[in-house]
């Protein structure tokens, strides 16, 4: 079970290396945030407002708690 607390606060604080998604499992996407820099600003901000809004679930599909 994945918090959304802490879910929204990775995100914001190290969203741009993607440890936000690698919490929720999507291994790809984190490291696709990894290395080019949080998608330039754009998947940071995007995965800030998702989270948020409980749009983003986890990788199994679980909500976020």
């Amino acid at each position: 079970m994945k918090k959304k607390s802490t879910a929204l606060i990775l995100a914001i604080l190290l969203g741009e290396l993607g440890i936000d998604r690698f919490y929720l499992g999507y291994r790809g996407m984190g490291a696709l945030k990894l290395f080019t820099g949080g998608g330039l600003g754009v998947l940071w901000i995007y995965d800030i407002f998702q989270i948020a809004t409980g749009k983003l679930k986890a990788a199994d599909g679980s909500e976020l708690q």
